[in-house]
C-alpha cells in the first residue's frame, strides 16, 4: 500500500485529511511538527509527504532542506501565506507541488494521486533502458542519476524534466513542453516553475562538476541539452 506522511500543526487538518486518504486507500502517518516528522519521516520514509509551511520547533522549508539531505521523496507544501517567494523558495528547495491554504480535499487528493503518477513514469522510459548521453546516466528504472560515475540526487520533477531534454540532445524544449513531461494535465504551473527546476538541476550537476554546461538556455524560447 502507498504510505503517505501528512505533517501540519492543526489537528483539525491532521484529522479530515486522514481520514479522506484512509477512504482512498493510502496508509497515513501524521506528525504535528516539523522535527518529530523529520525523525520518524527519516526512519521509514513515506511514498509521498505533505508539509505545512508554518509549524512549531521545525517549519515546513527547514524540514524540506534536511530531509532532501538523504531522500527524493515526492512533496507537497501546504501553504496559508500569500507571499510569492514561499512558493520560489520552495520549489528551488526541491517541492513538487504547492496547495494554499484553505483547500478543497479533492484537490489535494488530485494533486497527490497526479504526483504519484508522475513518480511511476519517472520509473519508465519508451524501452526501459538507461539513457546514456556523455557523462550523463539516466536509469529510469531505478530512479538514478550519476554524472562522470558520480551520483546526483534528483527529486521526481527534476528527474522528469532532465529526462524530457537528454532523450533528445540538441532539441529545444519550450517551458510549455517540459511542464507536459513533468507535470499531470490536471496540475497547473507557470513558467517560473520550470526556470526553478532548472536552476536547481544545474545546481545540483555543478556541485558535482564545476565545469557543468549541458543545459543550454535559449532565450525566449526555452531549454535543450548539449549535444555530446
Amino acid at each position: 500500500m502507498v504510505t503517505i506522511a501528512l505533517v501540519d500543526d492543526d489537528k483539525n487538518i491532521l484529522t479530515s485529511v486522514s481520514m479522506a486518504l484512509e477512504a482512498e486507500g493510502y496508509t497515513v502517518r501524521t506528525y504535528s511538527d516539523g522535527a518529530s516528522a523529520l525523525a520518524g519521516l527519516s526512519q521509514q520514509p513515506p511514498d509521498l509527504a505533505v508539509f505545512d509551511i508554518k509549524m512549531p520547533r521545525m517549519d515546513g522549508m527547514e524540514l524540506l532542506r534536511k530531509y532532501r539531505e538523504n531522500h527524493k521523496t515526492p512533496v507537497i507544501f501546504l501553504t496559508s501565506k500569500d507571499e510569492e517567494v514561499d512558493e520560489i523558495l520552495g520549489l528551488s528547495m526541491g517541492a513538487d507541488d504547492f496547495i494554499r491554504k484553505p483547500f478543497s480535499q479533492r484537490l489535494l487528493l488530485e494533486r497527490i494521486k497526479a504526483i504519484l503518477r508522475r513518480a511511476d513514469a519517472a520509473q519508465e522510459s519508451d524501452d526501459g533502458q538507461a539513457i546514456i548521453r556523455g557523462k550523463l546516466r539516466l536509469d529510469p528504472m531505478r530512479h538514478s542519476c550519476t554524472w562522470d560515475g558520480r551520483p546526483v540526487s534528483l527529486t521526481v520533477t527534476e528527474f522528469l524534466i532532465l529526462q524530457s531534454l537528454a532523450q533528445r540532445p540538441g532539441f529545444v524544449k519550450s517551458r510549455d513542453n517540459l511542464m507536459d513531461a513533468a507535470y499531470d494535465d490536471q496540475v497547473y504551473v507557470d513558467d517560473r516553475t520550470i526556470d526553478s527546476h532548472i536552476k536547481r538541476l544545474r545546481k545540483k550537476f555543478k556541485e558535482v562538476d564545476e565545469e557543468f554546461d549541458a543545459i543550454e538556455t535559449l532565450y525566449g524560447v526555452g531549454y535543450r541539452y548539449r549535444e555530446q
